[in-house]
């Protein structure tokens, strides 16, 4: 599993290109929280018709309603991060509001992005953000993201022996496993290519180990020195992380956009 954008990116995808329904999109979102709402900036809502605000929210079928009616075909999943916004289309009210949330999902082709945020327990609140149509959307393919994730674990791997200060924890696999296990996860639409499950699930249980070890205190760390070493060494396996989980998704939107039978919307 990934993010609420990653889900809502391919599903949506799949949707927009017949090979699946829109009942299937909204199910798909229940594992990210019992309930969805839209709501739109300012800017954009007059011209969506969606609701800006404090109005009321608008429910999640409303907003696929829309991208219908605008002519949306395509979706790109960004995971921003301080220093990092690739991906999302350019300077703009979506940025600040997609590193603070870590993940947006953008429709270029019709010039909207949406960034989630978790408002109550249990409810995703979906706000939609203009951007530049059809600006260049800068990602990394799955072949590089890939290689990029094998190389930064190698690489860390060396660093951080280098400087003595990994520590093997002995119920490292049972902690990893319960870490895996607690993440959501949700069935994939028909189509979904192998590769992408694949880099998905390299990087989900990666993004756990480098969970577990910065939670360690201080991961054997000898000195504050040391520790600070230590956390730069880990940075580019998040970093990697990111890269091969957008990646993933977005080759997945790309082979799920092909043409292909058409099935009930």
């Amino acid at each position: 599993m990934c993010v609420a954008s990653a889900t809502f990116a391919v599903w949506t995808a799949a949707w927009l290109s017949g090979r699946a329904a829109s009942d299937d999109v909204l199910d798909s979102l229940a594992v990210w929280g019992e309930r969805h709402e839209v709501v739109a900036a300012d800017t954009v809502a007059d011209a969506l018709q969606l609701p800006a605000w404090p109005q009321p929210p608008a429910p999640p079928a409303q907003l696929l309603a829309t991208l219908r009616k605008c002519g949306a075909r395509t979706a790109t999943l960004a995971l921003p991060a301080p220093g990092d916004v690739r991906g999302l289309g350019g300077p703009g009210p979506l940025v600040d509001a997609a590193l603070d949330s870590g993940e947006a999902t953008l429709f270029a082709d019709i010039g909207i992005g949406l960034v989630p945020h978790t408002v109550a327990e249990g409810v995703l609140r979906w706000t939609v953000y203009p951007i530049p149509r059809n600006a260049p959307v800068e990602h990394v393919g799955i072949s590089e993201a890939e290689h990029e994730l094998t190389e930064a674990v190698r690489t860390s791997a060396a660093t951080l022996a280098a400087l003595d200060v990994a520590r093997d924890r002995a119920d490292a696999h049972d902690a990893l496993k319960a870490h895996l296990s607690a993440i959501p996860r949700s069935a994939w639409p028909s189509g979904m290519p192998g590769r992408s499950l694949r880099v998905l699930q390299r990087a989900t249980e990666i993004a756990g180990i480098l969970e577990l070890a910065n939670a360690d205190d201080p991961g054997g760390a000898l000195s504050a020195g040391s520790a600070a070493q230590r956390a730069e060494a880990l940075r580019p396996i998040a970093g990697a992380v990111r890269n091969a989980r957008s990646a993933a998704v977005n080759e997945a939107v790309r082979v799920l956009t092909a043409p292909a039978e058409k099935y009930p919307r």
